[in-house]
């Protein structure tokens, strides 16, 4: 008899009349929202705007949603398309069956469009959000626990997870928490990224190069725990070596980066530090330059036009004054000769 464990949720939704509130949503949209907020803190440290970091998320998180999606249901096909399964509940993401791997590639393609329109670089980006995305990762992985999914071996240890569903192959009984294991991590991840940005200035994408391998380090042994149906490679699961390929190349990137550039970029966002509101995208910009410089032109040009209606600028007089000028000098300079005669005869 366990004397201590973690109670699952009955059930994973709330229905507010005609409207379900799915915890595993719940813990996705939140942890998006504790991303974008750490890394626009961070992305205003770094000299960039505040809202970019939300901006560029417009474009990520979708293509992230998607590529986890996608990911999911190519390495675990059988689940959706296999005899006596519906196709149809591969789209049913609420259910579970992101693929972390896959929302962090198409993640990035979608942060390099939102970067490439405002003219900012992708690797400064990726370093801001970096903490904020272990996070984000961390409160995601509580959507399992809703779901009671992704768990690892039977035990009785005192922080033991009860599973009480039955469904899909479920045995009800005690099992590692493997969710809670790497929400844990996630944190130590964040909070590991944090410290070393700040001691070593890492820059040009090696503190989400370090997020990366941190990440797939803890996921390798929690990986290793798991219990759930996975394609197996020489006795190893899929995510295994995954995992270890992505912490390789992580790795490789630190230190290829660190030699080639070292440091971390002087600007991260062009305009911010001059105050300008940015916010436009590269074409916009363009245009609004074109623009102003047309004016610029159009308005020396008439600069031009008023010197050469007036050459003489502000000195310039008219004839009648030119005249009466003439007249008071003559008239100076008789004067002056008639004083001069009348001392010569003194």
């Amino acid at each position: 008899m366990e004397l201590a464990y973690i109670p699952s949720p009955s059930r994973g939704v709330i229905h507010l009349g005609p409207i379900p509130l799915r915890g595993y949503a719940f813990c996705i949209i939140l942890g998006v929202f504790v991303a974008v907020w750490l890394g626009n803190k961070r992305w205003i440290a770094r000299g960039g705007r505040a809202g970019t970091v939300a901006d560029i998320a417009v474009w990520a998180v979708p293509f992230g949603l998607v590529g986890g999606r996608l990911y999911h249901v190519i390495t675990d096909y059988e689940l959706y398309f296999s005899e006596g399964r519906d196709w149809v509940d591969a789209f049913k993401i609420w259910e579970g069956g992101l693929g972390i791997w896959g929302a962090i590639a198409l993640g990035a393609l979608g942060a390099w469009i939102g970067c490439r329109r405002r003219g900012i670089p992708l690797p400064a980006y990726a370093d801001a959000v970096a903490p904020g995305i272990a996070l984000a990762q961390a409160l995601g992985r509580w959507g399992n626990w809703f779901n009671q999914e992704l768990y690892g071996r039977r035990t009785d240890v005192p922080w033991a997870l009860e599973i009480t569903s039955s469904t899909d192959g479920r045995v009800p009984g005690t099992y590692h928490p493997t969710f809670l294991y790497e929400s844990l991590w996630c944190i130590g991840v964040a909070l590991l990224v944090i410290w070393a940005d700040r001691r070593f200035k890492m820059g040009h994408g090696r503190a989400f190069a370090l997020y990366v391998a941190a990440y797939c380090a803890g996921r390798f042994w929690v990986e290793y725990m798991r219990v759930d149906d996975a394609h197996h490679i020489l006795g190893l699961r899929l995510n295994n070596w995954t995992a270890l390929l992505v912490f390789l190349l992580a790795v490789t990137y630190i230190v290829v980066s660190a030699k080639k550039r070292p440091g971390r970029e002087a600007v991260v966002e062009p305009g911010a530090a001059d105050g300008d509101p940015g916010g436009a995208s590269a074409d916009e910009k363009a245009e609004t330059d074109a623009g102003t410089e047309d004016g610029t032109t159009s308005e020396a040009d008439g600069e031009a036009g008023t010197e050469a209606k007036s050459p003489l600028g502000t000195e310039a007089k008219s004839e009648p004054e030119a005249k009466a000028d003439s007249e008071d000098a003559v008239e100076d300079a008789e004067e002056s000769r008639d004083e001069a005669e009348s001392a010569r005869k003194g």
